[in-house]
Order: structure tokens, then sequence, then C-alpha cells
């Protein structure tokens, strides 16, 4: 948070509960993280209770890493700079200590740190711990420009001991308490352990979709560079900072503004998509019926065999919490689809499908075969996305019980369904019956969100 002189004025009594704080708060006893468990989002139970700035075999498996190894500032140095502070940061018991050295608490003397390598798209978690007053931030894909704020040109999930600043009303805190993206989306419902017990972060970005999280639940949720965030942007103090939120990538940065936060077990996963398909061959895929699947030129085709039935191919593996693109052109009659969380015996499919069908008939919605049917259809206004043709990217996006998808950029359908919430399987293309129908596919990438 970055407010002019938000921490100026704070009673002379609370800098002696805050040192008190500061010289005690290492003998804490330590436990399990607070906060509720959302199966979609947090890690597994062997891994909640691991001991601090460790990773267990699992998470190890899944690729992630410390970004904080408890013992020394090694991967992190100043903003702007190429070294690690030498004043106001420190590594205390295993924790990475914003103002340790500050003899006045309110005045930063460390500045803002950052990793030394950048990331683009990630899944962080991190855990904190307040002290009275405390104001922090945990900042990506920042911008090091000389002469300027960290917070001038990187978004912030604000780190924040609520209830003070909430008591003091010398300014407005929507949008800046803890969990919110500082000064454009305020936290919804959400539990925060105030000073003295450890809280868990967590930010997730992919692509522009960005999520923040605090003790398992999710606050805030929002794309950069949509309509809705430009308007925001233009309305907030970010205004006369051309390049807020528009770097592709950058570094993590921890934002020091006096008062002490303790850090810990910060850990990164990057979010990198695999690819579902050579461009060679089938590998990784199984055919259902008689309707044809080929590469040609390097591209997936599909298209009616002589019974003129529903085909599928599907991926072996399975999906549960994903975000994917491909790329399809309709060279004849185009009525298809990609299956999510599905199964295929025979050709009888079991999920729920992102169509992709001709004009007019709802390319991006969601249908539930030999079930509910159409669960979601988009605002018809929207079919001008479709390409008719031509190349057109569809991305589907399921995270827990809520399905997300876009054409060409364009957001056709965003609904939330237990029944989808509870489903688990492969991705899968489908052809339609009734013969006449060609389609290329190409790009198939997927990100795997599973925790």
């Amino acid at each position: 948070m970055r407010e002019a002189g938000g921490m100026r004025g704070v009673g002379k009594a609370l800098v002696a509960t805050a040192a008190v704080l500061a010289a005690g708060c290492a003998d804490v006893a330590e436990g399990p993280p607070g906060g509720s468990a959302d199966p979609g989002m947090t890690a597994p139970a062997e891994a909640r209770f691991a001991p601090p700035n460790t990773l267990t075999e699992a998470e190890r498996a899944a690729g992630w890493r410390l970004l904080f190894d408890g013992e020394t500032s090694g991967g992190w140095r100043g903003y702007n700079r190429d070294d690690f502070p030498e004043t106001g940061w420190g590594v205390i018991d295993g924790m990475l200590v914003v103002g340790a050295t500050a003899t006045d608490p309110d005045v930063p003397v460390g500045g803002d740190i950052v990793t030394t390598e950048s990331f683009r798209d990630f899944d962080l978690k991190f855990e904190f711990r307040l002290s009275e007053v405390a104001n922090s931030g945990v900042l990506y894909r920042v911008i090091e420009e000389e002469g300027a704020e960290i917070w001038w040109n990187a978004p912030e999930y604000q780190v924040l001991d609520d209830n003070a600043y909430i008591e003091m009303g010398t300014m407005d805190m929507h949008t800046h308490l803890t969990g919110d993206n500082y000064d454009l989306h305020a936290a919804g419902e959400k539990t925060l352990h105030g000073p003295g017990a450890w809280n868990d972060g967590r930010i997730r970005v992919l692509n522009n979709h960005v999520e923040h999280w605090l003790n398992g639940t999710k606050t805030v949720e929002y794309e950069l560079a949509s309509p809705e965030w430009e308007e925001l942007v233009a309305a907030s103090k970010f205004a006369p900072y051309p390049r807020y939120g528009r770097a592709a990538a950058g570094p993590i940065g921890l934002q020091d503004h006096g008062r002490n936060v303790w850090y810990r077990s910060i850990r990164i996963r990057p979010l990198e998509p695999v690819s579902l398909f050579d461009g060679e061959t089938l590998d990784g895929w199984q055919v259902h019926g008689t309707e044809r699947w080929y590469v040609e030129d390097g591209e997936l085709v599909c298209e009616s065999g002589p019974d003129e039935e529903y085909g599928y191919l599907r991926t072996l593996r399975t999906f549960r919490d994903f975000d994917l693109t491909v790329d399809f052109r309709q060279e004849a009659d185009g009525n298809s689809g990609v299956f999510f969380r599905s199964g295929v015996a025979g050709t009888t499919v079991s999920g729920w499908q992102a169509e992709v069908a001709p004009p007019g008939l709802f390319t991006g919605g969601v249908y539930e075969s030999y079930g509910r049917g159409w669960l979601a259809q988009p605002d018809p206004a929207r079919d001008a996305a479709l390409r008719m043709g031509e190349w057109n990217t569809l991305r589907v996006r399921g995270v827990g019980d809520r399905v997300t998808t876009w054409l060409n950029g364009t957001r056709m359908v965003d609904f939330e369904d237990d029944r989808i919430g509870a489903g688990d399987g492969s991705i899968a293309l489908q052809i339609h019956d009734g013969g006449g129908i060609r389609v290329r596919w190409r790009n198939l990438r997927i990100v795997d969100l599973g925790s």
C-alpha cells in the first residue's frame, strides 16, 4: 500500500507495541497456517504442515520451488539495485523481515526488494505475519525504472493490519485492505489473522488472469487489460503511470512501508503450458468411433467418415483444473467441440463441451451431452467474434465449479455449476454426426492448474 503520509501520526504507544512484537514474535508457537481449505487451491496436507521454508516431495514433483531458503537473502535484491539492502531488511529465525533494523517503525529504511529472477505466469504462495499497524504488499511483474516507485508500474497484493487502519479512519480503506488488488479491487469475504498470527497468501497469474487468495479463500479475481480493468485504472491513482500493469513478465516484489512484517515459506510454481499435440502424430490421444482423425501439414484434421456418426479424439491424460487454448479452422460445416472433464465409452461421451459450430450456433457456449443440454449460451452479439473459414482461438478455463470461455479474446460465457465442479476427466475433440464436416486444429496447449 502506498499512501502519502498514511503511517505518519500513529500514536507513539504503538511504536512500543511494535518493538515488543519485533522482539517476541519469533517465539510465537508455530502451527499450521490458518484459514479454510479450498480443495481447488490448497496444497496437500503434508505440504501445509511441512516445516517452514521447505518443500515436500509432492510439491517438488509438481514444480514448486522456494524463493526464500530461510537462512539467507539469496535470490533477492533491492528494487533498482544489484545488491540486497544493508539496512531495514533482515533474515531472522527463518523469516524475511521488513524493518528488522529500523529505529523508527514508521520510516521505511530498507526500501522495496525484488527477486533476482523474473516470472511471467506463476502460482505464488507465501506466509506472512503482521505487527501492529503493519503495512506492506507483494507485487508482481515488476518493472524497474530509474526514478520510479515500484508501485507505479506493478500490481500489488495488499498486506496490512486492517483493523488498525480502519480504526484510524484517516482515509478510505476500500480497495486498500489485505488481499485487495491495491486501489482497484476490494476483497470479498475473507479471514485475516491479526498481529502475531500467521496468514497464507497466494497470487496466481496466467496470461492476464489474476487471482488473490487469503487463508484458503479467493479474495479478488481480475483480468489485466480487460475493459473493466482499464476503466478502473483510469479512475485510480495509477492513471498517471502508463506502464502500470503492462509488463508481460517481471520480478516478484516485497514492499517496505515501515513497520515489521515477517515473511516465510515463499514458494513459486511457474505455470507453463504444455502441448497436447506434437504436430506429427496422435501420440497421447485415443480415437473413438469411425470418423477420421489424422495429421496433415503439422495440423490435426477431423472429418466425417463413411458412417457419418459422432467421433471423438480423447487425451489419455486427465485434467481437472486447467487453462486450455486451441486454434481451429472450420473448412466444411464445422460442427464440433472441445470436451473437458470428460470420458468416452464407444462413442458415448460424458462431460461438458465448449461448443465449436457454424455462425449462430453458440460457439463458446457450454453444453452437457446426454444430460441437461445447454448450461450457458453466449450473448448472440458475441457470435461476431467467430471467423468462419479462418483460424480462431478458443480458450477454456475450468477451476473448481467455474468455467470461462473466450473466442478470439472475447469472453463468451462465465458461470459456475456444482456438477462440473465435481467432475474430472480428459480433454476430447468432437466431430458431430451428419457427415460433411471437416475441421483443422493446431496449437493445443494446456496449463495444469492442479495444486
